[in-house]
């Protein structure tokens, strides 16, 4: 038995609710409005039977006094965070990537020959790699250091992106042409062809741990798309400022299409492509 049988009736009160949603708001920035108080408990529910505990009283008091809460954190973000992602998606900003801002990135780094991008809840990875197919295809960075780096919360969903194994949900919007270039069939899914993986590294990061986001180092490009649409205000605003204070001056940030900076911060200027609007973080004044 793997914990209490009547875990899985456990009640959530509204006291417990509002600790447990400001403690992982804060610790996670995963917003839960009065409305997903049922959501949250049914989430949880599996998490008291795995630790034999009784009541989300009991789970509270573990999350912030037991010695291994660390790793719970990490079980529960697993619980929490969703993972809807797939291989090109949000097309038109892609083009706009690659067509528009890939060539101004490539001017603005040739001296040092060196491209980073941050892809920030990344989830199963399937963006992450999509970047790196975009700047082969791009022709613009041969010979250079170029790196892609994914990074979640889910430690998880870090595991799957690294494996780079892929069913076909993933592939919704993948081309043949696509495919046959990229991507090898086996028997246990869909591979990532080497040379695409070799510019890819993932991590397990809390976004909003900024001292702890520093080890990624500079970055020309964060892609943050569909993520902060779950954070409250401040959490996205800590978000924010932590992709500021890691791209280079002049360096671009793309959301997903939902969101905005408007009425979160003003530190960066908007800029306007052909086929899309991003935020870039004004280059440094001669």
């Amino acid at each position: 038995m793997h914990g209490p049988p009547f875990a899985a009736d456990a009640v959530m009160s509204p006291e417990e609710f509002s600790l447990l949603r400001d403690a992982i708001a804060q610790r996670t920035g995963l917003c839960y409005p009065d409305s997903a108080r049922a959501q949250l408990e049914r989430r949880l529910r599996d998490r008291l039977a795995a630790l034999s505990l009784r009541t989300f009283s009991e789970y509270y008091h573990h999350l912030r006094f037991s010695p291994v809460a660390p790793a719970e954190w990490d079980e529960l973000a697993d619980a929490l965070t969703t993972n809807e992602t797939y291989f090109f998606r949000e097309g038109y900003q892609l083009r706009a990537f690659k067509n528009e801002l890939l060539p101004a990135l490539a001017e603005r780094g040739r001296a040092r020959r060196a491209l980073s991008i941050w892809s920030a809840g990344c989830a199963t990875g399937e963006e992450v790699y999509t970047i790196a197919i975009l700047l082969h295809e791009s022709r613009l960075f041969e010979g250079w250091d170029v790196r892609v780096f994914g990074s979640d919360i889910s430690r998880r969903c870090v595991t799957f992106a690294r494996a780079g194994v892929y069913r076909e949900a993933s592939f919704r919007t993948t081309t043949p042409e696509q495919r046959r270039a990229y991507f090898v069939e086996r028997p246990d899914g869909v591979h990532v062809q080497d040379r695409i993986r070799e510019r890819c590294q993932f991590g397990q990061l809390n976004m909003l741990d900024e001292p702890r986001s520093r080890i990624i180092g500079e970055v020309d490009a964060v892609f943050c798309r569909n993520v902060l649409i779950y954070f409250d205000a401040p959490a996205r605003l800590r978000a924010i400022d932590a992709f500021y204070q890691r791209l280079r001056p002049g360096g671009v940030l793309l959301l997903g299409h939902a969101e905005s900076l408007i009425n979160v911060t003003t530190a960066f200027e908007l800029l306007h492509l052909r086929g899309d609007l991003v935020y870039r973080r004004p280059a440094a004044r001669l």
